[in-house]
C-alpha cells in the first residue's frame, strides 16, 4: 500500500492532499481538538493551516510513514519526529489511528482474496500473491491481473498500491518499490541483469544496515558487483548460511514459498515515551503505562486466539541501552493479570537507577487457545494498576 497510514488520513482529511503531512507521535488527540475549534463543521472543510506542524513538536516520536509530497525533503519511517522537523519543518502532524489502519488493512486484503486466494499476510500494509494459479494470472505477464487488484481495492477503499510483479517474493518485493505510488512493475528472469543488479545491495531485502557496511568494507556496493563475487569468499565472510543466500539473492533466485498460513512466535506492545520517565519520581505514571501494555498484550492473544508461556519484558535506558527479560511459566495464559504478575518480577531483575525512555511486554511460546494443555483458567479481570508499583519500580 502507498503510504498506508497518511493515505488512510487523506481520506477523513481530503484536503491535506499533495501537502507534506508526517504520521507519528503521541496519542491521538488532534481530532478532538480540531472538532471543539470547528464544531459544526465537517472535517474535510477543517482549512490545512488549523492542524499542527512539525517544527512545534517536542518529543523523541518516531515517524510511522509521510506523505509523498513530505518524502521529498527526505523525511521516512522510523526517523526521529525532532530531526524530520529539521528537514521539513512546513509539515502537518497527525498521531497514528491504529483502529482505522487495521479496519483498512483487513478490507484491502479481503479484496485481494477474492481475486486471487493464495495470498501470505506481511504486516499491516503488504502481501505476497500467488498469480499462478489464477485464471488469467500470466496474461500480460501478470499486468492485467494486477490492475484488476489495484482497480478493486481503490474502490473499496479509495486507497492506492503498487504492484511488483516477478518469478519470486524476492524479486517482486524490489519491483513494488519501482514505481510508487499506483504503480506496477513486471520483471522477467531476463530482467535481473539490467533491472537488479544496478540497485544498492541494501534494497535486497534481508540486507540490513550492518550487512551493508561490511558488504562497503569489501568494495561491494551494488547488487551486480555482489553478484560478481566468488561464492566462497560471501562464504568466508558472512558464514555459510548468510553468503549462500546472499550468492543466491544476487542472481535473482528465491525458492520461497508463498506462505498462506504462518503462525506467530510471539506478541509484544511496547511505548517510547515523550519524556525520559524515572522509576522513582515517575512511578504512578510508570505503572500506568506498564499495566496498560499488559492489557494490550493479553487483549491482542484473546483477539486472536492465541496463548502464551514466556513472559518477557524490555527497557531502553535514556543512554540508548536496552535490557530484556523473560519468564516461562508453567500453564499457557492470555490473561491480563498474569501477565502484568510475570512481567513485574523480570522487572525486577534489571536495574532501575536510569531514566527510562522506552517500555515493552511481551508474550512468546504461543499456541492455539484449546490447543495448548495444560492452560490456566480463564481470568479476563483487567490487572489493577495499583498492585505494588513500589516492588516493580523501587522504593519511594
Amino acid at each position: 500500500m502507498d503510504a498506508f497510514f497518511a493515505s488512510v488520513e487523506l481520506l477523513r482529511y481530503p484536503q491535506l492532499r499533495g501537502l507534506p503531512v508526517v504520521i507519528g507521535g503521541g496519542r491521538r488527540k488532534v481530532d478532538e481538538l480540531l472538532r471543539e475549534r470547528f464544531a459544526g463543521r465537517p472535517l474535510s472543510e477543517i482549512p490545512p493551516e488549523a492542524f499542527p506542524l512539525l517544527k512545534d513538536y517536542v518529543g523523541r516520536g518516531v515517524i510511522t510513514t509521510a506523505t509523498y509530497p513530505a518524502r521529498q525533503f527526505g523525511v521516512g519511517s522510523a526517523m526521529g519526529m525532532m530531526k524530520a522537523a529539521r528537514l521539513c519543518p512546513q509539515a502537518l502532524v497527525l498521531p497514528v489511528d491504529f483502529e482505522e489502519v487495521r479496519r483498512y488493512s483487513r478490507t484491502f486484503k479481503s479484496v485481494i482474496r477474492e481475486i486471487a486466494p493464495v495470498v501470505e499476510d506481511r504486516g499491516v500494509d503488504e502481501v505476497y500473491i500467488d498469480f499462478t494459479e489464477v485464471p488469467g494470472g500470466q496474461r500480460e505477464g501478470g499486468r492485467v491481473l494486477a490492475r484488476l487488484i489495484q482497480r478493486s481495492i481503490l474502490d473499496a477503499t479509495g486507497l492506492t498500491c503498487s504492484i511488483g510483479v516477478a518469478p519470486n517474493k524476492l524479486i517482486a518485493k524490489m519491483a513494488s518499490e519501482f514505481d510508487k505510488p499506483n504503480g506496477i512493475s513486471v520483471v522477467h528472469e531476463a530482467d535481473v541483469q539490467g533491472r537488479i543488479w544496478p540497485l544498492p545491495v541494501r534494497k535486497i531485502n534481508g540486507i540490513g544496515p550492518k550487512a551493508e557496511a561490511r558488504l562497503h568494507g569489501l568494495g561491494i556496493r551494488t547488487i551486480g558487483e555482489l553478484a560478481a563475487q566468488e561464492r566462497d569468499r560471501l562464504l568466508e565472510h558472512f558464514g555459510r548460511s548468510t553468503g549462500a543466500w546472499m550468492h543466491e539473492a544476487a542472481w535473482g533466485r528465491d525458492e520461497r514459498p508463498v506462505v498462506t498460513e504462518s503462525e506467530p512466535v510471539s506478541m509484544s506492545r511496547e511505548t517510547t515515551f515523550e519524556r525520559d520517565l524515572h522509576a522513582v519520581r515517575d512511578r504512578a505514571e510508570l505503572g500506568a503505562i506498564f499495566t496498560e501494555l499488559c492489557e494490550k498484550v493479553a487483549g491482542d492473544l484473546q483477539r486472536k486466539g492465541y496463548v502464551g508461556k514466556t513472559i518477557g519484558i524490555k527497557l531502553r535506558y535514556d543512554d540508548f541501552r536496552i535490557a530484556t527479560r523473560d519468564q516461562t511459566i508453567e500453564h499457557f495464559t492470555a490473561d491480563a493479570r498474569t501477565i502484568r504478575k510475570i512481567a513485574g518480577q523480570c522487572l525486577k531483575r534489571v536495574p532501575l537507577q536510569q531514566p527510562l525512555r522506552l517500555l515493552g511486554v511481551r508474550v512468546g511460546k504461543l499456541a492455539r487457545e484449546g490447543e495448548a494443555m495444560p492452560a490456566a483458567p480463564a481470568n479476563r479481570a483487567p490487572p489493577q494498576a495499583a498492585e505494588s508499583m513500589a516492588d516493580l519500580f523501587g522504593p519511594a
